[in-house]
């Protein structure tokens, strides 16, 4: 997945070339998850396609396009996959209801609002850029492109869990536990979601800071 989930770190352009270069020698089929494209912010993700043509690409509506829940995406894959990609497809859904198909097609049209939504990402993420060292979460992954945060909560707790469960109890701020992205090590780790209006994710960091400050100085 590039940009990633929940980190929002990109993989570089070398690195994915070289991943392909690596998958084509080895003949290994090599499946790209680019359902955060679109969503970048100081580099453009690309394509696998730019790198291989034997890359199977999943990308979906729901991200950039803000259409969740309508579980409506596509795959661009070899000729050579398409009967079977078919007869998976047909044993699962058919196919997506033409109310999703028709709002599909009217939000390939919708540039201006896509953006508009973008920007607003980008500031979020600028807001928490700034904000969050400032109260003791100093250290997360590179926020490259989607719309989260993966912050290093360590100094806090080894418990992240219980450390976001008293977080939406005592503070009413809801955010993802590691642990249900790893299992080993992420007890250090939360995630932090900033795809939302900028007022709301300018209080959810205002009653972070307050949560922490008398409990941990």
């Amino acid at each position: 997945m590039n940009p990633a989930n929940p980190t929002g770190t990109m993989i570089s352009n070398e690195a994915l070339a070289d991943i392909c270069r690596f998958c084509e020698l080895e003949n290994i089929t090599f499946i790209s998850d680019e359902i955060y494209h679109g969503l970048e912010y100081e580099k453009q993700a690309q394509s696998a396609l730019c790198f291989s043509e034997n890359a199977i690409i999943v990308n979906s509506f729901s991200k950039y396009y803000a259409m969740t829940g309508w579980r409506l995406g596509w795959i661009v894959a070899p000729a050579t996959w398409v009967r079977a990609l078919e007869r998976l497809q047909q044993s699962l859904a058919i196919c997506p209801p033409t109310l999703s198909q028709t709002a599909a097609l009217a939000a390939f049209s919708a540039h201006e609002e896509v953006e508009n939504n973008r920007l607003i990402y980008a500031r979020n993420r600028q807001l928490l850029l700034d904000r969050l060292p400032t109260i003791g979460l100093s250290r997360f992954a590179p926020p490259d492109g989607a719309f989260y945060f993966y912050v290093d909560v360590s100094r806090f707790t080894t418990d992240s869990l219980s450390f976001s469960r008293r977080l939406l109890i005592e503070a009413g701020v809801a955010v993802t536990p590691g642990v249900d992205f790893d299992p080993q090590n992420g007890g250090h780790w939360i995630r932090l979601s900033y795809a939302g209006p900028e007022t709301e994710v300018a209080e959810g960091v205002a009653r972070l800071a307050d949560w922490l400050a008398p409990q941990f100085g």
